[in-house]
């Protein structure tokens, strides 16, 4: 069994005055300074020693330490660094773009480049209220997103994040509208999340001509819902709300900023389950990790509002660093990797594998959803871990992250679920360690299950 961290986290703070650092989460003991990584491993400044189960948050698909990308963006460093957004652009930016729409399925046809997911969305709602104002629809201004559905930390982003304690920034996006996914209704209901898929569709049809259908501009979704402990969406669903979305004029957007590039076994989540946007948002894997890159990406119904002339697309406002010479880089060489890495066989193969694993390690403390690379298991509950301060139920998932920590493993948890997203360059012993090391924590926390 693969042993647990050696060194004190809050040891390698010792010295360091952090006082004018603002945390991305609150410090806690489990708070880590990081030094260095390879591979699919980090060291942090005491030298303790972590397994990444989560891709850095589903970001690293390719590892830290890749030359192919480290080399690339070197060399981009020294010949162009940034140019001047107002009057050009640089040539990686341009064929970026064009790589990106030849992998994105039909009718997408044109790419944005910008910095973070949160941008991604955010551009794609301006986009998708200007498509309807310059179709004489200035009306249409309300924008449907899921309960428990994550798409950003700005403000309309922010807005259209499903969970309550985004409240406290105050009153967000005028015109957000929840709606709810089919596993947030098989709660409910008691259902299995295939069997509510036809009432979330129903529902959110009722949602629709109850806010008048001819105010609405978009539904935004994720194709898997990350908050929910990674849900995957039952069959037919997906189709099912592209079709209402086109019986009802309103524009799809998928966000797979998480899903995108390979994760669930295909390019985009809209192959894997045959649906296609009329926006599509992505990011994280996109670069690698390597430098901040995103796009959303535009299919040919929409990409005409953008038109200048013969042609030419503009998007303004713009952000400074949108499409820099550097970020471009970074993605064209992860592309690359992504082509020599035969990605969606490798994540396939791969996801055969770790998925055996995990059904085998859970010995019923959990259920398992998977697409790809990518897992979700929600959590039966059980007693706490001794001294651990986290009860059964809505604390269950952190608990059995922070077992993980302590053993060196880096996943995320919440409510009562993990999610976990190997690196696409992971080795199957790496999966095993994984695996290894999920169950010891299971064990701490759960019990040892039948």
């Amino acid at each position: 069994m693969p042993s647990a961290v050696q060194t004190d986290p809050a040891s390698s703070w010792t010295g360091l005055d952090t006082s004018a650092f603002c945390f991305e989460a609150p410090r806690s003991p489990d708070t880590i300074l990081f030094e260095s990584a390879q591979g699919v491993r980090l060291t942090d400044a005491a030298g303790g020693e972590y397994l990444d189960g989560l891709s850095g948050i589903f970001v690293t698909c390719f590892g830290y330490g890749s030359r192919p990308i480290a080399d690339a963006v070197t060399e981009q460093l020294h010949r162009l660094p940034f140019n001047p957004p107002l009057h050009g652009t640089s040539r990686g930016a341009v064929e970026l773009a064009t790589q990106l729409v030849q992998l994105a399925p039909a009718p997408l046809s044109l790419a944005k480049l910008v910095n973070g997911g949160s941008e991604s969305v955010e551009a794609a709602l301006r986009l998708a209220r200007l498509y309807h104002r310059e179709r004489g629809e200035p009306g249409r201004y309300k924008v449907l997103s899921c309960y428990h559905g994550y798409h950003g930390a700005t403000f309309g982003s922010l807005a259209l994040t499903g969970r309550p304690d985004t409240t406290r920034f105050g009153p967000g996006l005028t015109g957000a509208v929840r709606v709810w996914t089919p596993h947030s209704l098989a709660r409910l209901s008691g259902l299995r999340p295939e069997e509510a898929g036809p009432q979330a569709l129903a529902l959110i049809e009722r949602t629709i001509e109850a806010e008048d259908p001819t105010a609405i501009a978009a539904l935004v979704v994720e194709p898997v819902v990350h908050l929910l402990g990674m849900a995957v969406p039952p069959p037919g669903f997906l189709p099912g709300l592209r079709r209402l979305c086109d019986r009802y004029g309103i524009l799809l957007v998928f966000d797979e900023i998480v899903t995108g590039f390979g994760r669930t076994g295909q390019a985009f989540a809209a192959d894997t389950f045959r649906a296609v946007p009329d926006l599509l948002c992505v990011g994280k894997g996109i670069s690698g990790g390597y430098a901040p890159l995103a796009a959303v990406l535009i299919s040919e119904r929409v990409a005409p509002v953008l038109a200048t002339g013969a042609a030419s697309y503009a998007f303004a406002p713009s952000h400074t660093y949108a499409a820099n010479p550097v970020s471009a880089a970074a993605g064209l060489a992860a592309l690359g990797l992504y082509r020599e890495l035969d990605v969606p066989a490798r994540v396939t193969r791969l996801s055969g594998h770790f998925t055996a694993l995990l059904e085998s390690t859970l010995r019923g403390r959990g259920v398992l959803r998977s697409a790809g690379l990518l897992y979700g298991i929600t959590l039966t509950a059980g007693p706490p871990a001794a001294g651990d301060g986290e009860g059964a139920g809505g604390g269950l998932g952190r608990a059995v992250a922070r077992a993980c920590l302590r053993r060196g493993l880096i996943i995320r948890g919440e409510d009562d679920w993990v999610v976990l997203a190997p690196a696409y360059v992971s080795t199957e012993a790496d999966l095993e360690q994984i695996a290894a090391l999920l169950g010891a924590a299971l064990d701490e926390v759960l019990g040892g299950g039948r």
